[in-house]
């Protein structure tokens, strides 16, 4: 993360939030990160805190998912929503994700878990990842809320929401909801469900059905469906 003038993002994204940059609640952002950086471990490393954006051009999104809080243990966080780094265990999350994918899409076949957790075939076919914070201190849930990462991210989906057309956004969860209220549902398709935790994955996350619909849509929009294995 650089001075707010040297941005590091995707081309694209950094010319549609330009007018974030210099805005005083990303200069106090941008402080208040690098200080975190330099006092201890944090999550994901600097070169994937951007990550959703950079493999993702903004007029290359088809699928908005949207998570809450990078993930605060060793080698999990890798810059992109309910995704963990290679080799690395699937937490309990991602497995739910997974199991709804395949009794959604490939009932027939059973159980036969997806084993990379890393999803950047999902974030290179359009499909922004995007947590609602970017950072987080190792071992501390939580720990960069209310910094300004939220309105930053407020103003990427906002945008996404204004200048493009017939999108799906997937909100699993309150959290995800709330921050969907920047959406115009007259353009767009808004899948919500229960989080996949396993809090609350029987609560009706399990049956929601959010990939056939998103391809449905996308196939009735005359946009290319995801493939999502």
């Amino acid at each position: 993360m650089a001075e707010s003038g040297e941005i590091k993002l995707e081309p694209s994204w950094k010319a549609v939030l330009a007018g974030e940059f210099s805005k005083m609640y990303f200069e106090q952002l941008t402080k208040f990160v690098k200080e975190e950086y330099k006092k201890g471990t944090v999550y994901p490393a600097p070169k994937n805190i951007f990550r959703a954006f950079d493999l993702c051009p903004f007029d290359k999104i088809k699928v908005v998912i949207l998570g809450q809080d990078p993930y605060h243990g060793p080698k999990q966080a890798n810059g992109l929503c309910f995704a963990v780094g290679e080799g690395v265990d699937l937490p309990p999350s991602l497995q739910n994700i997974y199991k709804e994918l395949e009794t959604d899409m490939h009932p027939e076949q059973g159980s036969t878990l997806l084993k990379t957790g890393d999803l950047e075939q999902w974030a290179k076919q359009g499909i922004l990842l995007l947590n609602a914070t970017l950072t987080v201190r190792a071992g501390v849930a939580n720990s960069h809320q209310g910094r300004g990462w939220e309105q930053f991210t407020d103003a990427a989906i906002k945008t996404l929401s204004e200048r493009r057309e017939h999108l799906v956004f997937i909100l699993w969860g309150n959290y995800a909801r709330q921050k969907g209220a920047h959406i115009d549902r007259t353009k767009h398709l808004v899948i919500e469900s229960p989080h996949p935790s396993p809090l609350s994955a029987h609560r009706g996350f399990f049956g929601s059905k959010p990939f056939s619909k998103t391809n449905a849509y996308l196939q009735k929009t005359a946009q290319t469906p995801i493939d999502w294995f």
